[in-house]
């Protein structure tokens, strides 16, 4: 059957899962297609074109949520129903090269480039994983490598001269979305560690800025409200330490950390009523806390 032989209520599924992708509903979507592709079993048509589609589909899906083991197996079937597609490839190539399996990645990378020379993202991935390759396996890396497939001429995209394709757009999008949140991700855990390493040396100022650099990439992370308010505590800006332990906490309300050092921001600020109320939760959460103890005993007498 030709591609587009879906049965309403499959292409219905399959449609609904490319709008919920778009919106980056990226586990929904995925619900859509694999219930797409169930249905598709269970009608016993004969379109492989769209199961196809169907499984290069969710294995996006599984890509979007770093889930690459799954991504490449659903590539791997879409494959074998449908050689040398372009989406597939460069998807599972993605998946590889996110797992640190570089010469399947590679190899991946190499066959979409036969297919359409064009698509930029699978240039720039070849480059950068030729790098890496001989870094690991030295100057014989090549001899390395499973073989690389020769792509049919009837596989091949001739369209050097006109604009790139909305799919060959698309999947450098994909391809420099994951490489943006790869690197924002490797510049948090750095800034965060810098920060420790200053908190470390008593150098709390210092490490204040690198906090609150890591906090412009993940503003919802916890751990970093809680390390700054700690050198806002050192600093004795009392004020701002309590606010970020209040982020803390709206973001995880039962945070131990953060009802300790809020109760020594209270402490600092002479609110010592709320001070007291923030080590009773304290210790209501883990009585051995014996610093906590210990302030508790203090502001007791303060008030």
């Amino acid at each position: 059957a030709p591609c587009g032989a879906l049965p309403p209520p499959l292409a219905r599924l399959k449609n609904e899962g490319n709008l919920l992708f778009k919106n980056g509903q990226f586990a929904d979507a995925l619900e859509k297609y694999s219930q797409a592709i169930q249905g598709y079993t269970e009608s016993g048509i004969d379109s492989p074109d769209d199961l196809c589609t169907l499984y290069s589909n969710r294995a996006a899906c599984y890509l979007k949520d770093g889930n690459s083991q799954e991504c490449i197996q659903d590539c791997t079937r879409a494959l074998e129903l449908q050689s040398f597609s372009l989406k597939p490839l460069l998807r599972r190539a993605m998946a590889y090269e996110s797992l640190e399996r570089y010469r399947k990645a590679y190899v991946d990378y190499k066959t979409v480039l036969q297919i359409d020379c064009g698509v930029q993202a699978a240039h720039d991935s070849v480059n950068r994983i030729t790098r890496l390759l001989i870094e690991q396996d030295g100057a014989e890396w090549r001899e390395q490598l499973p073989d690389i497939p020769l792509v049919p001429l009837s596989a091949q995209q001739h369209r050097r001269e006109e604009p790139p394709s909305a799919e060959v757009l698309q999947a450098r999008a994909e391809k420099a979305a994951m490489d943006t949140e790869r690197k924002a991700e490797a510049r948090f855990t750095a800034l965060k560690q810098e920060g420790n390493d200053f908190v470390k040396k008593g150098q709390y100022q210092e490490a204040l800025g690198k906090y609150s650099e890591s906090l412009k990439l993940k503003p919802e992370e916890c751990s970093i409200y809680t390390n700054r308010a700690l050198c806002y505590l050192k600093l004795e800006r009392f004020a701002e330490a309590k606010k970020d332990c209040d982020a803390a906490l709206r973001v995880e309300p039962n945070n131990k950390k953060a009802f300790y050092r809020r109760a020594l921001a209270n402490k600092g600020l002479k609110d010592y009523l709320a001070c007291r109320a923030d080590l009773q939760e304290v210790l209501q959460q883990d009585p051995n806390v014996q610093e906590a103890e210990k302030e508790l005993e203090e502001v007791t007498v303060l008030l």
